[in-house]
This record gives C-alpha cells, structure tokens and sequence, in this order.
C-alpha cells in the first residue's frame, strides 16, 4: 500500500484563515468609517445649533420708543426704549451690544455700551438700566442724537446689534410734526 501525501485539508485550513482576517480588517475598517461618520454628523448638528443661534434675535423691544427733546417744537436728543428677552432665550450681554444710529443728515454712527449711568455721557455711547438681560426683566436704554438732534418730521434709523454676532433688529422711526418733551416715535 502506497501513502499519497494530500494537502486538502491544509487548503482549507488556510482559507478559513484568510476568511477571519478579511472579517476582522472587514469589521475594523467598518468601526473607523462609523466612528468618523459619528463624528462628522455631530460636528454637523453643532454647526446649524450655532448658526439658529446666531441668526435668530433673542432682544425684544418691549412697547413703545420714546424720544426726548428740551421744549417744544425742539429736535430730539434722546431716544429711549425697553428691551427685554425672548422666553426661554439666554441672557444678553448689554456690554458687548453695539447701536448704530443714522438719519438724513447723520451718516451711521456706532454706539458703544457705557457702565453706570441711566443717561448717554457723550455722542458715541449708549447707556442702560442693567448690565444684561434675562427672564423676565426689561431694561431701559437710552440713545444720543448727535449733531444737535433730529427735527420734527425726520426719519432715523437705529439698529441693534446685538453680541455674538446675533441678527441685528433695525427701527425705523419718524419724529412727529409737532414734538413735546416726551414723543411717541412711529
């Protein structure tokens, strides 16, 4: 009898070997490619969260703007208003909040936050009631008209900006005809 050397079981043996390692490179490969997809979408949500916070406005005005002149029939100086925050928003920062305030004859003018006082101390500030606003509160600010005023029947522009690069809320308003110490801007 003659013994014949056979390496079919050999072939097999190697096969299976080679099956596992494709399985294992095959479910290696796999975990990288959902890791990365994991993370690509997560930085995805990150990105539109931060842009609907951005581009939405969380200031509100609450009422009505009010401008103020020195008599009768004079320009108004000031323009005062209320602003509170939409519920559930986050607190705003009035310190980082800029104004830019314009009319006919006022090119656009950027207005800074000034600490400590309910009235503007010069032409390129604004002041306020409170430093930021949250919840439920209202804050009252108060804006300068530079270069002497604006006359009765005069349109101006005041736009807020507010920070974090928010969306800007625009007025735009028209003193009366006729103005007294307080006025109701329109």
């Amino acid at each position: 009898m003659q013994l014949r050397y056979h390496e079919n079981a050999f072939t097999g043996l190697e096969a299976a070997i080679v099956l596992i390692a494709f399985v294992v490179v095959a479910a290696v490969f796999s975990y990288v490619v959902l890791g990365a997809g994991f993370f690509t979408t997560q930085k995805t949500q990150e990105t539109v969260y931060k842009s609907v916070e951005q581009s939405t406005s969380n200031i509100l005005i609450k009422g009505s703007v009010y401008g103020f002149a020195d008599g009768t029939n004079l320009p108004i100086k000031t323009v005062n208003m209320t602003l509170g925050v939409a519920p559930g928003a986050p607190a705003v920062d009035l310190t980082k909040m800029k104004i830019v305030y314009s009319n006919a004859t006022v090119q656009p003018q950027t207005l800074t936050y000034v600490a400590g006082s309910t009235l503007p101390t010069a032409n390129s500030t604004f002041s306020a009631s409170a430093n930021s606003i949250s919840g439920d509160d209202q804050v009252t600010i108060s804006v300068p008209i530079s270069a002497g005023g604006a006359p009765p029947n005069t349109d101006l522009t005041i736009e807020l900006r507010p920070p974090g690069g928010g969306a800007p809320i625009p007025l735009m308003k028209t003193i009366p005809s006729y103005t007294t110490i307080v006025n109701i801007l329109r």
